[in-house]
This record gives structure tokens, sequence and C-alpha cells, in this order.
């Protein structure tokens, strides 16, 4: 499986990648999904802002967007938008730091295209619960 790191105008620390990207693929394998493809764009608010309006008409600050650009339903191909100022916000809001969000958030859009949804308090109950498993395999 690829996975590739660009960042656009944000730049941030991403240390071990090549661990992280071996830990991404196994992800795809523990969650019993196979991937070819998987492209993370590190970002700034307005970047991310600007295709939350193009592509979801929507007009706020977020996260994360994930895209499943899949051919088929057998393997995944995605691209995972991060906007690092939310992620460094999220962080001091949540008391942790950037470092344990930045990684919950690439964890998060992995777990978007395995099929996890966060819309329903019960669906974010279980995604939280996800991101939490694999923060703690990741950083163990």
């Amino acid at each position: 499986m690829k996975v590739q790191f660009f960042f656009t105008d944000k730049n941030v620390t991403l240390r071990d990648r090549t661990r992280l990207k071996s830990f991404i693929s196994n992800m795809f394998k523990k969650e019993s999904r196979s991937a070819s493809s998987l492209t993370y764009v590190f970002c700034s608010d307005e970047y991310l802002l600007d295709i939350n309006k193009q592509f979801l008409q929507h007009d706020y600050y977020t996260d994360i967007i994930t895209f499943d650009l899949s051919s088929t339903k057998e393997v995944i191909e995605g691209e995972v938008y991060i906007s690092i100022d939310r992620v460094k916000d999220n962080a001091s809001q949540l008391g942790t730091t950037i470092k344990n969000e930045l990684h919950r958030v690439i964890f998060h859009g992995v777990l978007h295209l395995c099929g996890y949804k966060d819309k329903k308090p019960t669906d974010e109950k279980i995604m939280r619960t996800t991101e939490d498993k694999y923060l703690k395999l990741y950083f163990s």
C-alpha cells in the first residue's frame, strides 16, 4: 500500500514517517479492509475551508476532510486533508499534545475510509473508542 504525506501552506513535524506509514497500512488490515493508496495533505484552516466550501458546500472550519476515491468497494483509495491550525487548537482545548491530536486525526481519516461514521452520538462514541485503541497501539 502506498501512503504519501504532502504539506501545502503549513508545515508540521511528522517524525518516524516510515513507521507511521506501516502502521496506517496495518490499520486497514486490522479492519479487514484492503487499500492501495492513501494521500494525506496537511494544510491551513483557510486551505481546508476552501475545500469544505467547494466540495461539501460547508462554510466552516474543520480539522479533517476525507475523500474516498475508490473505484470499487474491494480496494480503498483516498485523500485526507488535515488542518494543522485546527489540530493545534483542538489539542489546546482538549488538553493533549499536538503530536497526540495529529495522530488521532490521521487515524480518524483511515477509520472513515473503513466505514466508521461520527455524525450520531453512538457512532461518534465508537469512532473515539477506536481512535483511542489505535493511539494506544501506536504509542505503546
